[in-house]
């Protein structure tokens, strides 16, 4: 798995696309809006940069994207008079065309928000590549935001790629009851380096007293079998090996299949950002967010599983649908996402599940 080539969203605008499904995410920039807004004035008041740098990492593409320049926008309400550089990154399959052709409908609506005043020059610029490499000169970036993405790991954990023989996780995708501790500890010795690695080119890359706002799942439980992501993950592995049973799917592509993704607890992510030394932590909070994307009920009914299952099928198609199609082949997305919208149904049946979403704001020392 080449996660420069093969990690992306669903691209363009189709009913089927990342931009088309991705409510989910929408809500959790709506969800941390304050923590956002509060970042930026305290940068504005208290580094008085001559002009500002922000960049948002894992932008994707779609109306989130822009969500976010236009909250930093709108905190910025008083202090008009700087400049404004944003940077949006994600690696180089990113749809960027989609966010270019609409940023001239965005300047359009900034300004008709801003009648009667003038709201702060700014600009946009896309830079592609893996926000586990280098992005900034030293000391120019003011503050980072990432929405739904640190939970995606730089590449698959050592001994589960899929040339590495024996498979270690046979017949599952992810921490799934029946893995082995040893694969256990290989996500959670690659979570830690990745977020380490992170943590010190950001700093690197941060103007002293520069902050963090990043947002990504994790899990409310301090047993990593227990995690949010281990359901949504272990009824994918089963949607899979209807496949194998059907003859769609060799069993040892399943075998050799492994997501490069891991949710941590909030205490993993805090003593992590002890150990690199580099960040204070303003706040680290968990909150929690439907499996269903239009879902925004707070009760424990789901009111139509199977319109819900569908729905969550939808929004996890557009986010893995790529990764999937790489390893398994185009051919078999269809029958997989109908089975999967049925093992979702019927999970939603029996218990209505939610993400755990860690919200994490930093600034640098």
């Amino acid at each position: 798995m080449k996660m420069d080539t093969d990690f992306h969203m669903a691209k363009g605008g189709s009913e089927s696309s990342y931009s088309s499904n991705s409510r989910l995410q929408r809500k959790a920039l709506l969800e941390t809006e304050q923590v956002l807004e509060k970042a930026v004035k305290e940068i504005c008041s208290a580094v008085l940069p001559p002009k500002l740098v922000v960049a948002d990492l894992g932008c994707s593409s779609g109306e989130n994207t822009l969500i976010f320049v236009s909250e930093v926008i709108k905190a910025m309400s008083d202090h008009q008079q700087l400049e404004v550089q944003f940077f949006l990154n994600d690696l180089p399959g990113n749809d960027f065309n989609y966010i270019f052709g609409s940023l001239g409908n965005f300047k359009e609506s900034i300004a008709a928000e801003h009648k009667g005043g003038t709201p702060p020059q700014f600009y946009i610029a896309g830079l592609p590549g893996s926000y586990y490499t280098r992005l900034f000169p030293s000391q120019i970036v003011h503050l980072f935001h990432s929405s739904y993405c640190l939970h995606w790991r730089s590449r698959l954990p050592d001994g589960l790629d899929v040339n590495a023989k024996p498979y270690l996780n046979k017949g599952n995708i992810y921490i799934a009851k029946t893995a082995p501790s040893s694969v256990v500890k290989l996500y959670q010795e690659l979570f830690e380096t990745d977020l380490l690695l992170f943590l010190k080119l950001r700093h690197e890359e941060l103007v002293s007293g520069g902050q963090m706002v990043l947002t990504f799942l994790g899990r409310k439980n301090e047993d990593v079998y227990k995690g949010d992501l281990n359901h949504a993950c272990g009824l994918l592995a089963q949607s899979i090996q209807s496949l194998v049973h059907k003859g769609l799917v060799q069993e040892e592509k399943l075998d050799a299949f492994n997501l490069p993704f891991y949710g941590p607890s909030v205490d993993e992510v805090n003593a992590v950002v002890r150990k690199s030394e580099l960040f204070d932590i303003n706040s680290a909070k968990l909150f929690e967010s439907n499996w269903d994307p239009y879902d925004d009920s707070e009760d424990h009914i789901v009111q139509d599983s199977l319109q819900s299952g569908q729905n969550v099928a939808k929004s996890i198609r557009a986010i893995m649908g790529p990764l999937f199609a790489s390893h398994f082949g185009v051919a078999v997305l269809d029958e997989l996402f109908r089975e999967y919208t049925r093992n979702v149904a019927k999970h939603l049946e029996r218990e209505k599940t939610m993400y755990s979403v860690i919200v994490l704001s930093l600034q640098r020392r």
